[in-house]
């Protein structure tokens, strides 16, 4: 039979055990047992602010800050599941500083105190996590493994027709922003209806011959649009009203010249027949800092390059956001000098997947005194001239693909398949974290390991 009266709750409940819970605990103690990383956190927020008075709420440390973000990226959290979970689990309360009387915080602090983060606190927190490992003897960075793959921004498939479309609906609410903003009436026809018809039409049309006319109408608006745009951006920036104005303008001004790329490019390729270098098109005119990655003269991606060395214990030990598509021969001798910057001496021992392989980058990577190379793919080098036998080349070989598992896992468990954040900086910062966030867990687990 059921009681009627419940017991009182105990004001802090016992730890439950769980796996879980004990991850979260010996990553606390690993941040605990490394101060440095809050203090890098603390200069980002604290940068360009002046304390005057102790008065208000106290708002985020700079503790609470790193461990938000790291939850954030270890169970992949939307900002306002962070903030519920924060919240809502005893773990994670005792895991991110929280007393047992506070709120937790609201997903618009959360957002605006972990994205104060920069690249280069999240690259020295990386270090310092790198160093500590070392120190606890999990990883000693004597034999190294690199690889490449693609980070996809968070933007639509490219298509000309729905990137016109993105550049009438975009402009269009702009200067529809701008005629309430200012006194004098502006020109404007709003296109957004009809464009999304021929966009859709387009999308749907079987062939070329019925594709053209479509294409014709959806330029022709979307040039008038980009027309109405400047005018509204002219007459902001001579009758301004406010420091709004100032900015609107100056948003006008941004998408109108990627709008204006836009609008060039689908007539080229469209109208004149022409094939447009993929170093001049523009894929997103939000996150207009993607790259087009052609991997293997197949499968095309809409992102960033990156490039990750990793250790025996798992760890990545470097990752380098690139800019545009190198090949991975251009590579080689830097992601060597960064382990080098990283433990002071470079590796004893290489395995690079068969995209890096060059006899230069055997003769780079053998002049910095590392014994054994080996390249996934031979490309004309004998096994020989890369390692000092078939038999150290061959378990070198299997020891690389260990770093394809270990790319899938970021992918799959902490959202390095498609970044979510806006803007280059951003995305660089959302790919650094996932690492360190993906790094102290395997450091967790192996401490679990050890003392089982």
């Amino acid at each position: 039979m059921r009681k009627k009266i419940q017991k009182q709750l105990p004001l802090m409940e016992t730890a439950s055990g769980h796996t879980q819970e004990i991850e979260l605990d010996i990553i606390s103690s690993i941040i605990d047992n490394t101060p440095t990383i809050s203090d890098y956190v603390l200069q980002d927020l604290t940068k360009g602010k002046t304390i005057i008075k102790h008065t208000g709420a106290d708002g985020m440390s700079a503790d609470q800050v790193l461990r938000s973000a790291i939850v954030k990226q270890l169970f992949g959290f939307s900002y306002v599941q962070l903030a519920f979970h924060i919240y809502d689990s005893r773990s994670l309360r005792r895991f991110c500083r929280i007393g047992f009387a506070d709120k937790g915080f609201k997903k618009s602090a959360l957002n605006a105190n972990i994205k104060c983060l920069t690249k280069q606190t999240w690259e020295a927190i990386s270090r310092d996590l790198i160093a500590h490992a070392k120190n606890m003897n999990i990883e000693k960075g004597r034999k190294v493994r690199i690889d490449c793959t693609v980070v996809e921004s968070n933007i639509h498939q490219p298509s000309d027709s729905a990137q016109l479309w993105d550049c009438v609906r975009v402009l269009s609410r702009l200067t529809q922003k701008a005629q309430s903003a200012v006194r004098v009436k502006i020109i404007f026809s709003d296109h957004r209806r009809v464009a999304k018809r021929r966009m859709i039409g387009i999308h749907y049309a079987k062939t070329n011959k019925q594709r053209e006319p479509l294409y014709k109408n959806l330029l022709k608006y979307t040039r008038k649009t980009i027309g109405y745009a400047k005018n509204a951006q002219s007459l902001l920036e001579t009758h301004p009203l406010n420091i709004e104005s100032f900015i609107l303008a100056d948003e006008l001004n941004h998408y109108i010249a990627l709008s204006e790329k836009v609008y060039d490019q689908a007539y080229r390729r469209v109208i004149q027949g022409e094939s447009v270098p993929s170093g001049q098109k523009v894929v997103s005119i939000f996150e207009e800092h993607t790259d087009i990655i052609v991997k293997d003269n197949r499968d095309t991606y809409y992102g960033h390059k990156i490039c990750m060395t990793g250790g025996p214990s798992n760890l990545i030990l470097d990752c380098q956001i690139l800019e545009g598509n190198p090949a991975d021969t251009q590579l080689v001798e830097q992601m060597l000098d960064r382990q080098q910057q990283i433990y002071d001496r470079y590796p004893l021992k290489v395995a690079l997947d068969g995209g890096f392989a060059s006899k230069e980058n055997l003769l780079k990577a053998k002049e910095r005194n590392i014994k054994d190379v080996c390249f996934a793919k031979k490309r004309g080098l004998e096994k020989t001239d890369m390692c000092r036998s078939e038999y150290v080349y061959n378990k070198l070989r299997r020891f690389r693909a260990g770093i394809e598992s270990g790319i899938s896992w970021l992918k799959r468990s902490f959202g390095l398949t498609r970044c979510t954040w806006k803007g280059f900086e951003s995305f660089k910062c959302y790919v650094l974290s996932s690492v360190v966030a993906a790094n102290l867990l395997t450091m967790a687990r192996k401490k679990m390991a050890e003392s089982a």
